[in-house]
């Protein structure tokens, strides 16, 4: 739903993850997000949320007042966990508003 968002508390870095109910392959990561400076985005193959291995990171472009769209092309990536860490922001507080993952 684009009413709903997950939001900062105010200090960085801030993480959310991601399961999925097995490893599968990713080809595309898709995010919409506000006033995020600096996305890192982490996978794990485990069983559980551990073992966590970086994958990307990036500095995003500050769009005043629009959400900010970024994909990122993954090929030949499996992951079971993806761990988005928000390094750093434009502001105090920063909203996500949907993640998007292409695979199988």
């Amino acid at each position: 739903s684009s009413e709903t968002f997950w939001t900062t508390t105010g200090m960085f870095p801030q993480e959310f993850i991601i399961g999925f109910p097995k490893c599968v392959k990713i080809s595309k990561v898709a995010i919409q997000c506000y006033l995020v400076r600096t996305l890192r985005i982490e996978r794990s193959v485990s069983k559980d949320p551990v073992g966590f291995e970086q994958c990307v990171e990036k500095d995003l472009q500050h769009t005043e007042g629009q959400l900010q769209m970024e994909e990122f092309p993954l090929p030949d990536f499996q992951a079971t966990y993806l761990r988005f860490i928000i390094k750093s922001a434009f502001d105090h507080f920063v909203s996500v508003h949907r993640v998007m993952a292409e695979g199988t």
